[in-house]
């Protein structure tokens, strides 16, 4: 299903100047907006899909920007990401005309296309840029995709390689050095990690994993099995065994207290858990591994 961005957007004393003009694909759409704000305008912005606007020319002068309703306004805006359910309030000082370019972004599509060049959280946060010399390349590469939405005349290859570069210069992105095709990066896999860990001995869903990585639970699943070769499930399980393996040569405590503090609903679910994966139940295990000098 092709991707429909479902922003809301509620304004007053703004007015379109030209049609809008919009291309799209996979994972993307890119409209342009030429608009006029009159004194007193506002707006309200709210959509569960992140977002990248950037102001074409100079930024407008009467236009204000706030993250939430109470906040400072921000003028001089010339870019700005603003993440999956973020608002974003909108007024007007004086008369103006304006342009802006925005990307809709699906979630998934994105985190694919960072993973590895962007830290877990990163894509959860706000960014707003003006004034920068530093973003002068990706305001003239925002242009080309502007100039292509309103006249066609390229393939959308080229399109979302200005944009991937436009990404990397609003989100200051670095290359972390991983060598991956797909699936999640390495540091992301690591947090997941982590995050089970310190979950224990509560169980975590799969869809808490997708949200906690910011991705649809489907795309979040295809990604992790393409990085570890296994389904989230069975790494989790996998994950719950090891935890207890170590317990139970690091510790004194007794197996129904390890599968307590593991995420096992009882002693009996982690005996079958740890029988399918050892091959052997988990005493029969703690003793050998004990009589081999192996505990620590």
């Amino acid at each position: 299903m092709a991707f429909r961005p479902r922003m809301q957007a509620h304004t007053r004393n703004y007015r379109t100047l030209q049609p809008l003009r919009v291309r799209s694909w996979p994972g993307v759409v890119a409209d342009v907006w030429h608009v006029e704000g009159r004194s007193g305008g506002a707006g309200f912005y709210l959509s569960p899909d992140p977002r990248l606007v950037v102001f074409l020319g100079s930024p407008p002068t009467n236009l204000s920007l706030r993250t939430s309703e109470a906040g400072k306004p921000i003028t001089g805006v010339e870019m700005l990401y603003v993440p999956a359910g973020r608002p974003l309030w909108s007024s007007m000082e004086g008369e103006e005309t304006f342009s802006h370019l925005d990307f809709h972004l699906e979630a998934g599509p994105l985190q694919q296309r960072l993973a590895g060049l962007v830290r877990p959280g990163r894509l959860s946060e706000t960014v707003i840029l003006g004034h920068e010399a530093e973003i002068r390349a990706a305001r003239t590469l925002a242009r080309m995709v502007a100039d292509e939405v309103e006249r066609p005349s390229r393939p959308a290859l080229m399109l979302d390689g200005l944009l991937s570069a436009i990404l990397a210069e609003t989100l200051n992105l670095t290359n972390e050095g991983t060598d991956h095709s797909g699936g999640l990066p390495p540091r992301q896999i690591s947090a997941i990690r982590q995050h089970v860990s310190d979950a224990f001995p509560r169980r975590v869903s799969v869809s808490e994993l997708a949200e906690f990585c910011g991705l649809s639970e489907s795309w979040f699943s295809r990604a992790f099995c393409q990085s570890t070769g296994e389904t989230p499930q069975r790494w989790m399980a996998r994950e719950r065994i090891e935890a207890a393996m170590d317990l139970m040569l690091t510790t004194n405590r007794g197996l129904a207290e390890i599968a307590d503090a593991t995420g096992f609903a009882d002693q009996a679910h982690l005996t079958r858990a740890f029988r399918a994966s050892q091959g052997l139940p988990p005493s029969q295990w703690r003793r050998m591994r004990t009589a081999r000098g192996e505990r620590k």
